[in-house]
């Protein structure tokens, strides 16, 4: 679909419609892709005075939810290989926010435990999700979000 004589273009010059798709639109893949995009926009912009990443706020998290969890249950848990969570784990380490400990369990396994820093970067993260998750399920009605949800599972377990 085109629309004559809007834009820079000389008078009568077709212009693309920018909303007409074509059959892109009816990829399921598409949609879920610039649904993402817009939600990482929107963290990133909640997030930006905290400086953390969507990672590193689930990592917090879990390890507040699960104290002495063990780093390969964390990277199970959110679907993160070991050398990723190695990493994000050894950068909330750098910051003060984790440490790590011995396991009574088991001494080969390391657990992880949030400091008071962390403890304190998670309350303002919590926070700010409250606001995007505001945001996001603000265009939703109570049974749209919890379709949506089981329908979102069905695609990632």
């Amino acid at each position: 679909m085109t629309i004559q004589g809007k834009g820079p273009e000389a008078p009568g010059e077709a212009v693309p419609d920018t909303r007409d798709l074509g059959a892109i639109d009816d990829i399921l893949g598409f949609h879920i892709r610039l649904a993402h995009g817009a939600v990482y926009r929107h963290f990133m912009e909640t997030f930006e005075h905290l400086d953390l990443t969507q990672k590193q706020v689930s990592v917090l998290w879990l390890v507040d939810d699960h104290p002495d969890i063990a780093q390969a249950d964390l990277g199970r848990q959110l679907q993160i290989d070991r050398a990723t969570i190695m990493a994000i784990v050894n950068r909330l380490q750098g910051r003060g926010y984790i440490v790590r400990g011995r396991s009574k369990l088991d001494g080969r396994r390391q657990t992880l435990n949030l400091t008071a820093l962390g403890q304190d970067a998670l309350a303002k993260a919590r926070s700010a999700i409250l606001d995007h998750e505001n945001w996001l399920k603000g265009r939703f009605n109570e049974k749209e979000i919890t379709q949506l949800i089981g329908l979102l599972r069905r695609i990632h377990d």
